[in-house]
């Protein structure tokens, strides 16, 4: 409430938020692509079905299965590199709390605020999106068949779009991707690194970030969509706590 009273009082008097603003558009932009992905599930089946490469089915087969695979799983080095990138989040944010519990071994003038600050926007989002919202609640709960399940590319479920409740999967489904969305807030932890190492670090973590949920869908493991939201999901989480945290210290700030 006192976030929400801070940004309507810098909205009168002309100030830009910018942290809201930017949680505000990209929340809306979430909605909108799932929106257009609900209504153009074509989009899903065109994208997976270009990695998905046809075969001839053997006599044990009925008329009208589907044969075939996502090539990419086979590939040695790219599943040894998709369990690197899958791991690296969850390495990163294990350094962060090591750093976070050191920084309250300080105290007085050797406290570092803004670091402990930044280290619990961090920590929190990564919990809260990619680990509450997505794995516990979406995953879990919504029911969309992963790529590799339905009928379209060998598998024995219906396809479902995105949104979609009508899905048969019971647990650890499509709708949202995990690893898409950590992928997602690990790109979001640049802000945090001082220059000029973020520059350094800019096109190694951009390249991490995207090819993460790309291997995702060729892999068959998720829809184009469910990487989209997945990796904007977290991207909306970690925006949202930042401006929840700005406007609260700002809010500090003005009543001292």
């Amino acid at each position: 409430m006192a976030a929400l009273k801070t940004y309507i009082s810098d909205r009168r008097i002309g100030f830009p938020p910018a942290a809201t603003d930017i949680f505000v558009a990209l929340f809306c932009l979430w909605w909108v692509l799932l929106i257009i992905f609900s209504a153009f599930p074509q989009i899903d089946l065109a994208t997976s079905r270009y990695f998905f490469t046809p075969a001839t089915c053997d006599a044990t087969s009925q008329a009208g299965d589907i044969c075939g695979a996502f090539m990419a799983a086979n590939n040695w080095f790219l599943k040894n590199l998709r369990i690197i990138f899958f791991r690296l989040p969850y390495v990163v944010a294990i350094i962060q709390l090591c750093m976070l519990i050191a920084c309250y071994t300080q105290h007085g003038s050797t406290f570092k605020a803004a670091r402990a600050r930044n280290l619990k926007i961090a920590l929190s989002s990564l919990l809260i999106g990619p680990g509450l919202i997505v794995n516990v609640i979406l995953k879990e709960h919504w029911g969309r068949p992963r790529p590799v399940s339905v009928i379209d590319f060998g598998g024995m479920m219906d396809f479902v779009r995105a949104g979609s409740f009508a899905g048969k999967c019971v647990s650890n489904c499509s709708f949202i991707s995990g690893e898409a969305a950590s992928a997602g807030w690990l790109l979001c932890l640049l802000i945090f690194i001082p220059q000029p190492a973020r520059t350094g670090l800019f096109l190694p973590i951009l390249a991490i970030s995207l090819l993460t949920p790309v291997m995702r869908l060729a892999f068959g493991g998720h829809f184009l969509s469910d990487i989209v939201l997945g990796w904007l999901l977290a991207v909306v989480v970690f925006a949202g706590i930042y401006a929840f945290t700005d406007s609260s210290h700002r809010s500090k700030n003005s009543e001292i």
